[in-house]
C-alpha cells in the first residue's frame, strides 16, 4: 500500500499535476459537505430540493428557502485552510497544471491559486445570474436586497429569476469548461482527488482519463488540513493578501 512517503516522491517528480477536489477540502473552513454525516443533505433532505432547477423555478417557497439558506451560508465568514494553501504552493513551484472544482465557495482563489488555472466546474456562488436575460452580478448585491425584505428577488433588467451562477441539479455544465477538465486530465502525470467522493458525474470521469488501468494508485485518508501539506511538502502554508 502507497504511503504518504511514497506519493510526496510523486508529487516532487511530477511536472504537471492536476487536482480534483470535492466539498471534503473545505470542511475545515467550516463549510459542511452534503452527503456525509453532518452534511447539509443529510440533515435536511428538503435542501436537495433547492439544487433542483425544475423546483427552483416552478415554485416560488423554494426559492425563498434557497435565498435563506444562501444568505446564511457558513462559505461568506469561511476563510481557506491549509489543504487549499498547500495546492497554492504546488503552483508557486511550477508544478501545477490545473484545479478542478466541484466546490462554489471560491476558497481556492481566495487562497491564491490563480483563477486562470481553477475551473470551477460547479459554477460559483459568488455571482448570480439571471435566467431570462443572463445577466450577471456579485451575489452580495442580492443578498442586500434580502437583507431590505426581499424574498425572491428578481432580475432588475428583465424581471426574470435569479440565481446563483451555481449548476444545479437539472442544468448541464458548462461543455467548455468539461472539455478544459478532460483536457487537463489526458495531459496530467499526476492526478490528486482531494475531498470528493467521485460519485459527481460528468465530472468523475476525469479520474479515468488520467488513469486507464486502475482507478487510484494511492487511497490516503487522513485529514485533508494535515495530508496535503504533508504530501506536497508545504509546512508554512502560504497566505494570499486577499484574507
Amino acid at each position: 500500500m502507497a504511503t504518504v512517503e511514497t506519493v510526496r516522491a510523486w508529487i516532487a517528480a511530477a511536472r504537471r499535476v492536476v487536482a480534483l477536489t470535492g466539498a471534503g477540502i473545505s470542511i475545515d473552513s467550516g463549510i459542511p459537505d452534503f452527503r456525509g454525516p453532518r452534511g447539509l443533505w443529510t440533515r435536511n433532505p428538503e435542501a436537495e430540493k433547492m439544487a433542483t432547477i425544475q423546483h427552483y423555478v416552478a415554485d416560488p417557497e423554494v426559492r425563498k428557502r434557497a435565498w435563506r439558506t444562501r444568505l446564511d451560508s457558513a462559505a461568506w465568514q469561511a476563510r481557506p485552510n491549509a489543504g487549499h494553501h498547500a495546492l497554492v504552493a504546488l503552483e508557486r513551484r511550477g508544478q501545477f497544471d490545473t484545479l478542478i472544482t466541484q466546490n462554489v465557495d471560491g476558497l481556492h482563489q481566495r487562497a491564491g491559486s490563480s483563477p486562470a488555472r481553477v475551473i470551477e466546474i460547479h459554477g460559483t456562488m459568488r455571482e448570480v445570474t439571471c435566467l431570462s436575460c443572463g445577466d450577471r452580478a456579485p451575489t452580495e448585491r442580492v443578498l442586500e436586497r434580502l437583507g431590505t425584505g426581499e424574498e425572491d428577488p428578481a432580475c432588475r433588467s428583465c424581471g426574470g429569476i435569479l440565481k446563483t451562477a451555481t449548476i444545479s441539479f437539472g442544468q448541464g455544465l458548462v461543455a467548455a469548461d468539461l472539455a478544459r477538465a478532460e483536457q487537463a486530465a489526458r495531459r496530467c502525470d499526476l492526478l490528486l482527488a482531494v475531498g470528493t467522493t467521485l460519485a459527481v458525474w460528468p465530472i468523475a470521469g476525469v479520474v479515468p482519463l488520467a488513469k486507464e488501468d486502475a482507478l487510484a494508485d494511492a487511497v490516503l485518508r487522513e485529514p485533508i488540513g494535515e495530508l496535503l501539506p504533508a504530501i506536497v511538502g508545504a509546512a508554512e502554508p502560504a497566505r494570499s493578501d486577499s484574507e
